[in-house]
């Protein structure tokens, strides 16, 4: 690994290094840096728990326990310089013992999680944000036999990684993490790179031994909801594209709850929310940079009063300090399940998306060019 001296228009070589010689452990140091960035193993992963030892009748722990956002559990394994021989037999011990996880008891796993390291929060709440799911009933956490295992060190043994590629190749979800430090004076980096299979492959690989498996659950995985969120959206959109609005003309219809537009403004869009007992018009904040989007969600706060009352009914301004999004919103009570309530839901959706663009959409773009110049995070 290099560094770009620009002054010189030079290469500088990062000496790499070992963690024990850094005198970096596995638990303190890199168990806790992926637990507070795990999107740094290239994926959305929610951390759930770490040093996890619920097993029955087993005192064995494993390093991380995480959901990705299809809600499969993942097993993360970690060791430093060396990955060890026996690395793989543990970690499928541990997805085993996570197949039995019931979502009740995840979702305690994970409130335990956040009552001990993150001082409190709801857990149900935290999953179906990052599902992006509107009720826990449509939520599906640990499906089957799915879970996954990521295994992550600076090295790894060839009786690893011949394992882990037969595990690919008969349908199980492995991935291998080649984590490096290296040094420049007194600055520490990391270089954190997936090695098996290569990203490039992956979905090919992964693809191919569940390929059988998908075709025979396709069918069961189409729930009711799904079904009626299509339906719902399909009617919405004839409405919004018969009252003209040009934010809905080339949107397609979707089988999630939501359904978003852009405002003009990278990162920041208008949703349609239809859930079982609300509808919902909101403006989310969701830009790569959390500063970025307290920033305008800031900005916008300052003429709130204003805001509010070009909206006419006051919004509900969310600015979700422990989220890298915000939200400002509007809800109403419906029956949306019902679809008697259907019409009545839609017109509602359709005044209140043009009342919250007249209120928020050219503040947003007179914002634009303020975040392009970086004033959101000097």
């Amino acid at each position: 690994m290099f560094q770009v001296d620009r002054p010189k228009n030079k290469l500088r070589r990062l000496e790499e290094r070992r963690f024990t010689d850094l005198q970096l452990r596995e638990r303190e140091h890199l168990q806790e840096w992926l637990a507070d960035m795990p999107e740094a193993l290239g994926e959305e992963l929610l951390i759930i728990q770490k040093e996890f030892d619920g097993f029955a009748d087993t005192r064995e722990r494993l390093d991380l326990l995480a959901l990705d956002k299809d809600g499969q559990l993942v097993v993360i394994e970690n060791k430093l310089d060396d990955s060890g021989r026996d690395v793989v037999w543990q970690a499928i011990k541990y997805a085993a013992y996570c197949s039995s996880l019931k979502k009740a008891e995840i979702i305690d796993i994970f409130q335990q999680y956040l009552d001990r390291y993150c001082g409190g929060g709801n857990a149900t709440a935290l999953i179906c944000d990052f599902l992006d799911e509107e009720e826990l009933d449509s939520v599906v956490l640990n499906p089957g036999n799915q879970q996954r295992v990521m295994f992550i060190a600076a090295n790894f043994r060839k009786e690893v990684t011949s394992t882990v590629m037969w595990l690919l190749g008969h349908g199980v979800n492995a991935q291998c993490f080649r984590v490096v430090p290296y040094t420049f004076g007194e600055e520490l980096f990391v270089d954190l790179q997936q090695i098996i299979p290569t990203p490039e492959a992956a979905d090919f690989m992964i693809g191919m031994a569940t390929k059988e498996t998908e075709e025979k659950t396709a069918q069961g995985a189409q729930r009711r909801s799904h079904k009626l969120r299509l339906e719902f959206w399909e009617q919405t959109l004839e409405a919004l594209r018969e009252r003209g609005l040009p934010r809905y003309q080339n949107i397609n219809p979707t089988k999630d709850h939501w359904l978003s537009c852009g405002t003009g403004v990278s990162g920041c869009a208008y949703s349609l929310i239809f859930g079982k007992g609300e509808a919902r018009v909101e403006l989310v904040l969701q830009r790569s940079s959390k500063d970025e989007n307290k920033w305008v969600f800031d900005q916008l706060a300052k003429d709130r009063e204003e805001i509010d009352a070009i909206f006419g009914e006051p919004l509900d301004w969310r600015r979700m300090e422990d989220r890298k999004s915000s939200r400002i919103q509007h809800a109403a009570v419906f029956d949306g399940f019902n679809r008697d309530s259907w019409p009545e839901m839609i017109a509602w959706l359709g005044d209140h998306i043009e009342k919250l663009d007249a209120a928020l959409g050219e503040r947003l773009l007179e914002l634009n060019p303020r975040l392009k110049s970086g004033e959101a995070i000097s």
